[in-house]
């Protein structure tokens, strides 16, 4: 009778969970594309927005959006695939796990031969198709691969096929990234925002955005590294990116938003003991350079348009704590000298 009394109680218990529902998780289910990735934005051209009620007229332009708006860019598709584990560890609803596994088969089936990762697929125009690692796209999508193969962030849910894919994935993946790292004089240095996937040699994305080192997306890369298993590959790797840094950092500066004359703007100016790296650097020089709307490029910050100059980040700061806290723990775990 005890025996029976608790196999209905565990039948009554399942049934219930898997009708638990979250709110933002069945958003997320309406919004995933067929494809299985998720689009930064709708086919009307507006931002994806999870806030806004689904009424008739948004779920109408969510049935209109089209594959080609499947996307890694700005966070899509690796935000809402780890949204969705999340949810499913919580609520145990299995449309959940089942969208966040079509979005995981979705980053598999986007990776380059090469290991590299496009901003958009299948959508190939303009610079879409390029190897991606501006504002973290490539990392991101390496970083759920990551947490697949494991187990980690509540990724242990995910089917094993999967997992084994991803850890190929992953491989690739932290290929690429070696592979990526531009050399200088055959000394490796950091890396640049975007690749050509077929050359693998850096390239261009927005007018104002040129060929270079990213000071930004390089921080992310080193970090993404110093999380794997460290092999001589690796180890070479994050040391040449921080000695790098060490090197061309810019002393005395801080890079600030600040209201002057009712608009907000950024600046660059003196502060003892600050310090910050340009966002970009031209490639042999190792000057620092900033792009305009017009695809010029400038070796002076005060010489961009004022648009350009307060519309964009042209300095960063966040490398120094990788560079004074996190290199030197990361040697200290892994045995290593510096």
């Amino acid at each position: 009778m005890k025996a029976g009394i608790f196999a209905l109680t565990l039948l009554i218990s399942g049934s219930y969970y898997s009708q638990v529902k979250d709110t933002l998780a069945e958003k997320l289910l309406i919004y995933q594309l067929p494809i299985g990735g998720w689009g930064k934005q709708l086919n009307d051209g507006k931002a994806v927005n999870y806030n806004l009620p689904l009424d008739k007229t948004l779920s109408e332009k969510i049935k209109a959006t089209g594959d080609e708006h499947a996307t890694i860019d700005n966070n899509a598709t690796t935000r809402e695939i780890t949204t969705l584990v999340k949810a499913y560890k919580a609520t145990k609803n299995a449309a959940y796990l089942s969208a966040a596994e079509k979005g995981i088969q979705y980053l598999l089936m986007m990776q380059y031969g090469n290991g590299g990762f496009p901003q958009y697929y299948p959508n190939k125009s303009i610079y879409r198709k390029k190897i991606t690692y501006n504002d973290n796209a490539m990392i991101n999508a390496l970083t759920v691969l990551y947490n697949v193969s494991e187990g980690k962030n509540d990724f242990d849910v995910v089917n094993a096929e999967l997992k084994s894919k991803s850890k190929i994935a992953l491989q690739k993946g932290i290929g690429s990234i070696i592979k990526n790292q531009v050399l200088q004089n055959g000394v490796p240095t950091i890396w640049a925002d975007q690749y050509d996937e077929i050359t693998l040699q850096p390239a261009k994305a927005r007018a104002f955005e040129p060929i270079s080192l990213a000071t930004g997306e390089s921080v992310g890369i080193v970090r993404f590294l110093m999380l794997q298993a460290v092999t001589p590959d690796i180890e070479k790797s994050v040391k040449s990116a921080i000695k790098w840094f060490k090197d061309n950092k810019i002393e005395g500066y801080s890079y600030k938003v600040v209201k002057q004359n009712d608009k907000t703007v950024r600046i660059l100016s003196e502060e003892k003991g600050s310090v910050v790296w340009a966002r970009f650097y031209d490639l042999k020089t190792h000057r620092p350079i900033f792009g305009d709307r017009d695809g010029s490029v400038k070796y002076n910050y005060l010489d961009i348009s004022e648009e350009r100059r307060n519309g964009y980040s042209w300095y960063i700061d966040f490398a120094d704590k990788l560079i004074d806290k996190e290199f030197p723990k990361w040697l200290t775990t892994n045995h290593l000298s510096e």
